[in-house]
C-alpha cells in the first residue's frame, strides 16, 4: 500500500485539505497525548488556538470547545519542531547550481552575507520538512568557509521571506576544521592555526572599527564596511557565533577564542563534543549536535550516537539539528535525528525537546515558539502515533494557527 494511500486513512488530512486558514482563525485541536514540553504530558487533552495564539491548554474534562472552533483530532499532538540549524531554503531540492546559495567561496570571511537575500520559502525542501512537523528553522549559510555567512530564523509556512523572518538575522556562521580549508594550494586558510589567527585579526579590526564609528575623528567620519559591522555586531554579544566544529582539539580551540574575545558562542556539530565535556561545560556554550545520520569520515570519523545522552547527563544545553547533505535531499529529517538518539541513551521527553524547547531557546525564539503555552504562538505537530516510529505519519500541522497537511510530498 503506497504512502498517500495510507494517508487517506487518517481523517485529520481530509480535514486539512485546504493549504490554509485565515490567520485569524479559531483551531481547537484534541490530541490523545498532548506534549506540551512545559510540564508533563496530558491524555486526552485540547490545545485551543485564537487569532494565531495558543489560547488554553489542558484535558478535554476542562477545556471545553466554543461554538465555531475548526476541530482536528490527532493520536498525538507535540509543538512544532525547530530545526536548530540547518540551510533549507538556501539548498533547493534540484540539488542544481541554479538553486543551491548555501555557500560562497569567493572570499574565506564574508559575514556580511545575508541569508534572507537568498531565502526560497517556495522551495519544495521547505514544505518537505514541514510535512515531518518542522514549523521553525534556523537557516542559511552553511559551513564549509571560515566564516560563511548570516542565518535566520523561519516559519515553514509561509513562502515571502520577509513574511517567514522571526528572527531575519539569528547567527553569524563560521566554520573550523578541514572544511574550512581553503581548496586550492597557497590559498589561506591552509591549516588550522592560519584560520585563527584570520579570525584574531578581523575580529581586532572590527574592534577598531566600532571604535572609530563610535568617536570619529573630527570631520573623519569612517566609512561603513559591512562585514567589520557585522563581526562587530558578534563582538559586542549581539549577535551569536555559530561555530560548526567537530574535533576535540578544535572545539577547544573555538572555546578558547570565544573566551578571549568574550562571544556569545555556539557550538555546532561537535562530534567528538563527548571527549571535551567538562571544557564545553565550563566555557558556558550550547550545542547544537551534529545530525546522527552524518557520515563518520574526515573531522567526525569519531562521532557517536551516545552524544547526545552524554550532553545531557553532564547538564550541558544542546538542541538537534537537521544539518547539510552535499546531494539529495539536501537535508537530513530532524524527526529522524531526534528518533535515533531516543534509541540511544536519551529519554523520549528529552530527545522530544532537544527539537521544540531546548532547540527554541538556543535559536533564540523560546518566548514564541518550542512549547505548548498560552500566548506563544499556535505551532503544533500532530501524528497518528508515537512521533519517533517510523512507520508514524505527521498528519498536520498548524502554524500561527494555519492549518497545514503533514506529509505531502
Amino acid at each position: 500500500m503506497g504512502r498517500a494511500v495510507k494517508m487517506r486513512r487518517y481523517g485529520i488530512v481530509l480535514a486539512l485539505a485546504a493549504a490554509a486558514v485565515a490567520l485569524d482563525a479559531q483551531v481547537a485541536v484534541h490530541g490523545d497525548k498532548v506534549y506540551t514540553m512545559a510540564g508533563a504530558a496530558i491524555d486526552d487533552g485540547v490545545v485551543l488556538i485564537r487569532d494565531g495564539k495558543i489560547e488554553r491548554v489542558g484535558p478535554a474534562s476542562q477545556v471545553s470547545v466554543p461554538e465555531g472552533y475548526e476541530t482536528l483530532r490527532a493520536k498525538v499532538v507535540t509543538p512544532g519542531l525547530v530545526d536548530a540549524h540547518g540551510t533549507v531554503g538556501l539548498t533547493g531540492y534540484l540539488n542544481q547550481p541554479q538553486d543551491q546559495d548555501e555557500l560562497e567561496k569567493s572570499a574565506p570571511i564574508q559575514p556580511e552575507l545575508r541569508a534572507i537575500d537568498a531565502y526560497d520559502g517556495r522551495d519544495r525542501l521547505v514544505s518537505y520538512v514541514r510535512g515531518f512537523g518542522v514549523t521553525t528553522m534556523n537557516t542559511g549559510h552553511g559551513p564549509g568557509e571560515l566564516i560563511s555567512g548570516q542565518t535566520m530564523v523561519v516559519k515553514t509556512a509561509y513562502e515571502n521571506a520577509d513574511r517567514a523572518a522571526i528572527l531575519p538575522l539569528a547567527m553569524v556562521a563560521a566554520t573550523l576544521g578541514v572544511e574550512a580549508r581553503a581548496e586550492q594550494p597557497g590559498k589561506s586558510p591552509g591549516t588550522r592555526a592560519k584560520m585563527i589567527a584570520m579570525l584574531r585579526e578581523e575580529f581586532l579590526k572590527a574592534q577598531d572599527y566600532s571604535k572609530k564609528r563610535a568617536k570619529p575623528e573630527a570631520g573623519k567620519e569612517a566609512a561603513r564596511d559591512l562585514r567589520l559591522e557585522t563581526l562587530a555586531r558578534v563582538l559586542n554579544g549581539e549577535i551569536p557565533l555559530l561555530v560548526t566544529v567537530h574535533r576535540a582539539n578544535d572545539i577547544a580551540t573555538a572555546i578558547r577564542l570565544g573566551q578571549e574575545f568574550h562571544l556569545k558562542m555556539i557550538l555546532d556539530g561537535a562530534a567528538e563534543a563527548y571527549l571535551v565535556l567538562p571544557e564545553i561545560k565550563a566555557s558556558g556554550y550550547p550545542v547544537i549536535l551534529h545530525p546522527t545520520m552524518y557520515r563518520a569520515s574526515g573531522d567526525t570519523e569519531n562521532m557517536s550516537m551516545t552524544t547526545a545522552a552524554k550532553l545531557r547527563a553532564a547538564g550541558i544545553p544542546f538542541a538537534l539539528q537537521s544539518g547539510y547533505e552535499s546531494y539529495v535531499p539536501k537535508t537530513r529529517v530532524l524527526l529522524f535525528e531526534a528518533a535515533i538518539t531516543a534509541t540511544n541513551g536519551l529519554s523520549f521527553d528529552d530527545a522530544l525537546a532537544s527539537v521544540t524547547i531546548d532547540a527554541a531557546k538556543i535559536v533564540g525564539v523560546a518566548n514564541r515558539v518550542g512549547s505548548i503555552e498560552a500566548g506563544k504562538d499556535g505551532d503544533l505537530a500532530m501524528y497518528d502515533g508515537d512521533p519517533f516510529e517510523y512507520t508514524t505519519h505527521c498528519t498536520g500541522v498548524v502554524i500561527d494557527g494555519k492549518t497545514m497537511a503533514g506529509e505531502a510530498y
